[in-house]
Parts: C-alpha cells; structure tokens; sequence
C-alpha cells in the first residue's frame, strides 16, 4: 500500500522569501499606467467580441489604443530620461 501525501509543504514552503523585493515594486508602480491602459484596451476589445461594433465602439477603441500608446510612450521618454547623464533629452 502507497501512501498519498500532499505536497503543501512543497509548494509553500519557498513563500516566506518570495515576496517582491522593493525594486520590483517600484518597477510595477512605474508601469501601472501602461498595464492600466492595457486593461482598458482590452476591455474595449472584449465588449465588442460577440457582436459587430458600432461607431462608438470603434471610438473607444481608438481611445483605449491612443492611451496605451502615450502610457508607453511616456514610460519610454522616462527611463531615456533617467538613463541620461546631466539630464540632456
């Protein structure tokens, strides 16, 4: 006879140490206005799956895609920025 037991112990015991370290949530915190836009624009996608879009949905889509667009690009002109040496852009 085999004896089934669980794999708890396995599978938790490396969460004490796992937490995200400081660094990787300020990196998450620098990106939540992209991840942000991105929900909207997939939301705006979602809404129109089971049905054909209409003009206002093609309008929120465009504007869902205009902020992803400028949270990336304002994410991008960041980190250029802070890379830089003396602040030149």
């Amino acid at each position: 006879m085999s004896h089934i037991v669980t794999v708890q112990d396995a599978v938790t015991a490396f969460g004490d140490f796992m937490e995200p370290t400081d660094a990787e949530l300020d990196a998450i915190e620098q990106e939540l206005p992209v991840i942000l836009a991105d929900v909207d624009l997939l939301d705006a996608y979602i809404t129109t799956l089971d049905r054909t879009p209409t003009e206002l949905d093609n309008r929120r889509i465009r504007r869902a895609r205009r902020r992803a667009l400028v949270a990336r690009l304002a994410l991008l002109n960041q980190r250029e920025g802070a890379s830089l040496p003396g602040g030149a852009a």
